[in-house]
Order: structure tokens, then C-alpha cells, then sequence
């Protein structure tokens, strides 16, 4: 099967121009959550000339508009557009240009790659590549400087993690970046045999080289062709620079951002500087919802700050980046802006942090939806404060099946209790924005949404599900990928449950989600994808 983007002019007269005609969905079996996070079922939709829902039907009949036109769906299963409530649009388009180390099973299958990819880009002044990860591997171990000059040593290498929280240098790299083994990793890094941790990356990232214009505008149109045939239709890009922010708006005034981008500054700097840009180069495709600043590390390269030692190292409890002092002078700049604040907090600690913070920089008053995005591991006694202080739990369900085992030895059995608390941070029916954080993962929703109601990872395991206490219904999962990421972004108006009024984004799939087991779901094929009453991707 192949698989296309209507893109370059046919797209761009497609979003230049509203459509000629109503049109009207027939013969489908719709699936959408419900407010209450339940399921409706609806047999079609009709559509407006202007691209938003007029009426989601049910089997009724009536008289069409002259010239309506009509898709006949044939039976297949019809549902909103999906959004990933956590991603990282360029850092994924760039990615699929770059060495792909996703899935090395060992460092040997990592030299390999790279030996290969170097010989095929004899071009390339920097090769550049990301995906390892060392717990893929039989004896766990980070790779080293000499374990990559031992595959390319004539030429500056920089791998990222998979989680994008730590990057291995070649002793070339080490050579252009001016790092020594006097160097000194700043507050919040690590530097150990050409593995930098956190904050000590900056060393090496600024030395390379950045993606000129044109190399962002063609990262963009990459992550979208992908993105899109995955059956998303937005996106909450969580730390968008301001290069980022003006190639999307480039796009967007040449009518080829078909994508919904909900943008998320990359710290405060970049907040300001995005703020001040001239109104008439924004558009409503990429709206500046707010800033996304960082507490912690990850749990892969044990940077996630927590509250006791690592099980499995006694001598860390991760990097704290920020202090709770510049934490709340951020945020409380950021809401006086009257721009939303994300933080990424992994570790029991960060999150600690990051909710006293909100707490003091007046988070849960008014509308302000302070969000915490991944929410992992949080102290049991904390997860009352989600609630207590109206703040938002952004997650993402693969994390957990990628991370369980993980997990168990980073923190050992005893201190899982606020682990991944899906079902228990969504009681009382609170919003749940759902989301993969690609390119750390794979950016198709579907394993999200299987992971999400039965806590089980592609292969099935582990028998009944990891912690299956915390397991969502569909509907709660569905709305996490629809309703609950559209609330999350203020965007509840606009899309996520179609609506009349609603933009009329949807997706045709191959199965019927709402009724198959989760093995099934997580293998669920987008067959058409159709925004503001527009098909822009269909499966040939």
C-alpha cells in the first residue's frame, strides 16, 4: 500500500479557498466520546460549505442543500480527527532526515547503523541521529565516545537518546565543540565518557550546525505527510522556537499547513520573542497557546529528579533544571502574558515542585489550565493535588509500556503507587489531554489508545496489564485523544468532538476501534484523512 499527501498546489488551493459545497457523510459507523467520556454512535455528518459540522445524524432522513456533495462511506468506522496533546512537530520532521537508531538492540546494531548511514551521507559535516536506547540492551550500558569512534572516527557524531535527554558525542565532536576532560558540565547536566546528560548537551548542540530555512520547511511538510496518515489532525507542539514558529507560519500563508498547531514556546525567551513578532505573521493554524519550560530530566538517563535515591543507583536522585524560585517567577510571567504554562516534570520531586509552583503563581484560579506534562511518577499523596489545584495531567499511555520495566528498577516495587495514575488523576470525570511525545515515540495514536485501556504494550504483555487498576474505558481514552487534548489547548471550541459549529476534521479507519480488543486496536489503519470538510491524505 501506498500512501500519499495532496500536497504543493492542489493542497494549497484547497486551504486558500473555502469549499464550493456543502457535503454530506453517509454510511458510517461514527464513533465519538461523549462530555461525559462515554460513546455516541452516528451514522454521518453534514458538512458546511465553510468546513465545520452543521449536523451529526443518527439515520435520519431529509432534504439536501442543491449541489451538496456526498462521501458514501461505505460502512467504515468514521472518527473526529485525533490529537496528540504532547509532541514535538519539527524535532520529528528532522528526525526522519537523520540516522534513525529507533529499535537498536544492541551497540553493535547502533555501530552498524551508523557506519552504514555515514558511508551513504559522505557529504554531511556532522552526522547527526537519535533513538538509542541502552535499555534495549543486554547489559544496559551508555554508550561512550570510543564505542562511536570505533564505527566513525574521522567525523563529528552526536546521537541523542531516545528520550532526548542525553546525547553521546564522538571524541571528533568532542574536538569541535572544545570539550575536554577539564570541562565542566553546567548545573542541571552530566558529562561521563562523551555521554551528555540534560543541560551539559548545549555544550555539543550549539556547534552544530542549524537547519536553514529551507531545511525546516521540508522537516515540516516530512512531519506532516507522516503525521497525518497516522489519523492526526492536530498537534500541541510542545517547545516551538521561534525559527520553528515563523517556517509554520510560512506554510500557513501558502496554504500547506493543513496541520493543527497548537504552538508552545520553548522557554521564556522564546515565549517573548514569538509575543513580539509582528500580528501579521501569525495565523490561526499556529495560535501561541503558551510556554513550555522543563523541572526535570528523564528516567532513561535517571535525570528525572525524585524524592529518594535511584533504586538501582544510590548515588542520584536525577537533575533538577530549574529552581522553584524560577519556576514561579516564569510562570507568573507567562499568565501575565495571558499565555498558558506547561512544565515537563517527571520525577516525584519535579512534580512536587512544579504543583507548589503553580500553586503560588495562582494556577488554579480563573481559567488558566496550568498544565504538567508527563505526570509519570508522582508521590502518592500528591496525585490529591492534580485536582485540589485545577491543574492539567498531560500524558501518554506508550510511555508506560516503553517504560514499565524501567520503571520497576529505576524506583523498585515499593514506590509505583502514583505511577502513570491515569484512571486515578482523571476521577470525577477531570480532563485527560492524551498524547506520544514523538519523536520519543512513535507519534500513531492507536497503540496509545490500546496502551491506555489495558496497560499492554504491542506484545501483549504483561498478562492483565501493568498496574490495571489505572486502565481507562474507550470513551475515557477516546475523548484523551479528542475532547480532553482540544480542552487542553483552548480549543474546545474549534474541534475534537465534532460539533455542529466544529471544524469537520476526521478520519476514516479500517476496523470498528470502539468494538475490537486492544491487540486490534493497536494495529488500526487511517484509510482517509479529511480536515475542515477537505480530504488531505488518503491510503492508496
Amino acid at each position: 500500500m501506498i500512501s500519499r499527501l495532496l500536497l504543493s498546489a492542489g493542497l494549497a488551493l484547497a486551504f486558500a479557498t473555502p469549499a464550493a459545497a456543502d457535503l454530506l457523510v453517509t454510511n458510517v459507523n461514527g464513533v465519538r466520546a461523549t462530555p461525559g467520556r462515554g460513546i455516541e454512535r452516528f451514522t454521518g455528518l453534514l458538512v458546511g460549505d465553510d468546513g465545520t459540522v452543521k449536523r451529526v445524524l443518527h439515520g435520519e432522513q431529509f432534504k439536501l442543500p442543491a449541489g451538496t456533495r456526498v462521501l458514501n462511506g461505505g460502512g467504515k468506522t468514521l472518527l473526529p480527527g485525533l490529537i496528540d496533546a504532547h509532541g514535538h512537530v519539527m524535532g520529528y520532521g528532522l528526525a526522519l532526515g537523520q540516522l534513525d537508531l529507533t529499535g537498536a538492540s544492541s551497540l553493535a546494531e547502533l555501530q552498524q547503523r551508523l557506519r552504514t548511514y555515514a558511508a551513504a551521507n559522505p557529504d554531511l559535516p556532522w552526522i547527526t541521529g537519535r533513538g538509542w536506547n541502552q535499555e534495549l540492551w543486554a547489559d544496559k550500558r551508555f554508550p561512550t565516545s570510543a564505542d562511536l569512534d570505533a564505527a566513525v572516527p574521522g567525523r563529528p557524531v552526536w546521537l541523542e537518546r531516545v528520550d532526548g535527554h542525553a546525547s553521546v558525542a564522538n571524541s571528533a565532536a568532542l574536538k569541535a565543540a572544545g570539550v575536554t576532560s577539564a570541562t565542566k558540565a553546567p548545573s542541571g547536566g552530566e558529562i561521563r565518557d562523551g555521554l551528555f546528560v540534560d543541560a551539559a548537551t548545549t555544550l555539543v548542540d550549539r556547534h552544530i550546525p542549524a537547519p536553514t530555512a529551507a531545511m525546516r520547511d521540508a522537516a515540516l511538510q516530512r512531519a506532516q505527510q507522516a503525521l497525518l496518515s497516522k489519523g492526526l489532525t492536530a498537534v500541541a507542539d510542545m517547545g516551538t522556537s521561534f525559527d520553528d514558529w515563523t517556517a509554520m507560519n510560512r506554510a500557513s500563508a501558502t496554504g500547506t499547513l493543513p496541520l493543527r498547531i497548537f504552538s508552545y514556546a520553548a522557554g521564556s525567551a522564546e515565549l517573548r520573542r514569538i509575543a513580539a513578532a509582528p500580528a501579521s505573521a501569525g495565523s490561526s493554524f499556529v495560535p501561541l497557546i503558551g510556554v513550555k519550560l522543563y523541572s526535570d530530566g528523564a528516567l532513561g538517563s535517571r535525570g528525572a529528579w525524585l524524592k529518594r535515591p535511584y533504586a538501582d543507583a544510590p548515588h542520584t536522585r536525577g537533575l533538577p533544571l530549574i529552581t522553584p524560585a524560577e519556576l514561579r517567577v516564569q510562570a507568573r510571567a507567562a499568565l501575565a502574558m495571558g499565555k498558558q504554562v506547561a512544565v515537563h516534570a517527571i520525577g516525584d520531586a519535579a512534580n512536587d515542585m512544579v504543583l507548589s509552583a503553580f500553586a503560588a503563581a495562582g494556577c488554579g484560579t480563573g481559567d488558566r489550565r496550568c498544565r504538567v506534562e508527563h505526570a509519570q511518577i508522582v508521590d502518592v499523596k500528591d496525585l490529591r493535588r492534580f485536582a485540589a489545584g485545577r491543574v492539567v495531567p498531560s500524558m501518554q499511555p506508550v510511555h508506560q509500556t516503553s517504560d514499565r520495566t524501567m520503571a520497576e528498577a529505576r524506583l523498585g516495587p515499593d514506590r509505583l503507587g502514583g505511577a502513570y495514575a491515569w484512571a486515578t488523576l482523571s476521577k470525577g470525570g477531570r480532563h485527560l489531554p492524551l498524547g506520544s511525545d514523538f519523536p520519543v515515540e512513535d507519534p500513531n495514536p492507536f497503540p496509545g489508545l490500546a496502551a491506555a485501556v489495558s496497560r499492554q504494550g504491542l506484545d501483549d504483555q504483561p498478562a492483565g496489564g501493568w498496574r490495571p487498576q489505572e486502565r481507562l474505558s474507550f470513551g475515557q481514552a477516546l475523548a484523551g485523544f479528542t475532547r480532553d487534548a482540544a480542552w487542553a489547548s483552548f480549543a474546545e471550541r474549534q474541534m475534537g468532538a465534532l460539533d455542529p459549529g466544529q471544524r469537520a476534521d476526521f478520519i476514516l479507519v479500517d476496523r470498528p476501534v470502539a468494538d475490537v480488543t486492544p491487540h486490534d486496536l493497536a494495529r488500526t489503519q487511517v484509510l482517509e484523512t479529511w480536515i475542515a470538510g477537505r480530504k488531505v491524505w488518503e491510503r492508496k
